[in-house]
């Protein structure tokens, strides 16, 4: 093996010997002095960044986001401003609540993260392959995500905290249907939609507010796996999602996806039958039909895993003009923890990573901090306002202001004609097919029947049984027949 270049250490000196340590005789201790040793074990010990809690797991890929309709009428986002206009995007696609080693084909939701390289700074849209999610307020979502992580005494994921959480939380019955049904495991992370979930707020050039929701139809049809094939793979090839998008990149053959969009004019809000800035719940598409607005494309792998997709951070709060959040309680709490988790992951100074930095001129007055790389804002002042013609503000909001009134307590959402936590896990049951109805009875009662406590599952079904009466029964005599025999305990 012979090569033309000669191996260094982080500061650029050859390395003289890269297969033996120095000791102090053939046989003697090691050296403090060997450099090269010291160097290569520290930064292997350190070369490892903290795993997000949630997200783990993913696949990236670059492409481009193209508008196909006059969106005018509802944004100024200068991205969106014209048909034929196209958008550089890194996406990143991952399951939730596994780690990082964990396989691919789990039962579980996906992440669906976005970044628009706009020409007014970076647009970060970080949505998942449902439409909707299992809780309604943040103050519970680090007690959801410890439900579904290791228990800390057996250190292995229960089905009891599982179902424990979901039968105090009757919210997540819509959420738990739509996971236990057939779209579950996807077959591919080119074979999922993608959605925002969340509602956020587009504005025009008159500041003219609407809420909508974005909707990424995959191209290449929906497509998902059973639990038999998902468990196959998983012992075969754990890796298999990745292996697929990135395989199928490079064949040319390229994913893509249309945006269609829900929109709802601002005024429709206070009236509309479901809170809609409630993410248990959908916007019913007789109500708000879908809009076509652009078609995205991933048509280029990243060089390098970690430089592109392990660094690569999205932030829900990094709005463009005519763009902005919504009141929805989940998005709020979203727009200060992910900055917060990045900060902690990679620095303060993580928006300087290349995959991370807008393609646009930053100006602003930040300076210092860990592994700042740049020009470190230059040789101007670092404040504002200033005598010496430094950056200053726009003046012009990027979205439009909404109305706050009421006294600051803890207090549930305003309520809405249909703002129950079970008509539309009910609705959503019965738009399945017979089969489609056995099948996602069988997998719940798969899980609960692990569950040891009855108390928990009885709990656990009462909610079900609220969505639809046929359901619950049904859920309940597969239980009963799949704990026959068991010892009860309470």
């Amino acid at each position: 093996m012979k090569s033309g270049k000669i191996l260094t250490t982080e500061t650029g000196a050859p390395v003289a010997d890269n297969q033996h340590s120095q000791t102090a005789g053939s046989g003697g201790p090691l050296l403090l002095q060997d450099h090269h040793l010291l160097e290569k074990l520290s930064r292997f010990a350190h070369e490892r960044t903290p795993e997000r809690v949630v997200h783990a797991k993913g696949a990236g890929a670059y492409g481009y986001f193209e508008v196909t309709a006059d969106l005018t009428r509802w944004t100024k986002a200068g991205f969106l401003s014209a048909r034929g206009k196209r958008t550089e995007v890194f996406a990143r696609l991952s399951t939730v609540s596994r780690e990082k080693g964990s396989a691919d084909t789990v039962r579980d939701p996906r992440g669906f993260a976005l970044k628009f390289y706009t020409e007014e700074g970076n647009y970060d849209l970080v949505g998942n392959n449902t439409p909707i999610f299992f809780i309604r307020d943040p103050m519970k979502f680090p007690d959801f995500v410890h439900s579904q992580k290791r228990d800390p005494r057996t250190n292995v994921p229960e089905p009891d905290n599982a179902w424990d959480f979901f039968s105090w939380s009757p919210e997540a019955t819509h959420m738990f249907i739509w996971v236990f049904g057939d779209r579950g495991i996807p077959a591919s992370l080119r074979h999922m939609d993608g959605f925002s979930s969340h509602a956020y707020q587009w504005m025009n050039a008159r500041g003219e507010a609407f809420w909508v929701k974005y909707h990424f139809k995959t191209d290449q049809g929906i497509r998902c796996l059973d639990d038999q094939e998902a468990a196959r793979l998983a012992g075969e090839d754990p890796d298999y999602c990745q292996r697929d998008l990135f395989a199928s990149i490079e064949r040319g053959e390229h994913p893509s996806w249309t945006l269609k969009m829900q929109i709802m004019p601002a005024a429709d809000a206070a009236k509309y039958r479901i809170n809609p800035f409630d993410i248990t719940k959908v916007w019913r598409y007789r109500d708000y039909p879908l809009i076509e607005a652009g078609k995205l494309v991933l048509n280029r792998n990243p060089e390098n895993y970690f430089a592109e997709v392990e660094q690569a951070t999205f932030n829900p709060s990094h709005f463009v003009p005519g763009i902005g959040p919504s009141p929805d309680r989940i998005l709020q709490a979203r727009l200060f923890i992910y900055r917060d988790a990045q900060n902690h992951r990679l620095g303060i100074n993580s928006d300087q990573i290349p995959v991370n930095r807008p393609r646009v001129a930053v100006s602003n007055y930040s300076r210092d901090g860990a592994l700042r790389v740049d020009g470190n804002g230059g040789p101007a002042v670092n404040y504002e306002p200033n005598s010496f013609d430094g950056p200053r503000e726009s003046g012009e909001p990027l979205w439009a202001p909404s109305e706050v009134h009421g006294i600051a307590r803890s207090q549930p959402p305003e309520h809405h004609p249909e703002d129950d936590d079970f008509t539309q896990a009910g609705l959503l049951y019965r738009l399945m097919s017979e089969q489609e109805r056995s099948r996602v009875i069988n997998r719940i009662a798969a899980s609960l029947s692990a569950v040891s406590r009855d108390d928990i599952v009885e709990r656990a079904i009462s909610h079900f049984r609220k969505a639809d009466d046929a359901l619950g029964a049904r859920l309940t005599e597969t239980v009963v027949k799949s704990r026959a025999g068991r010892p009860s305990q309470h």
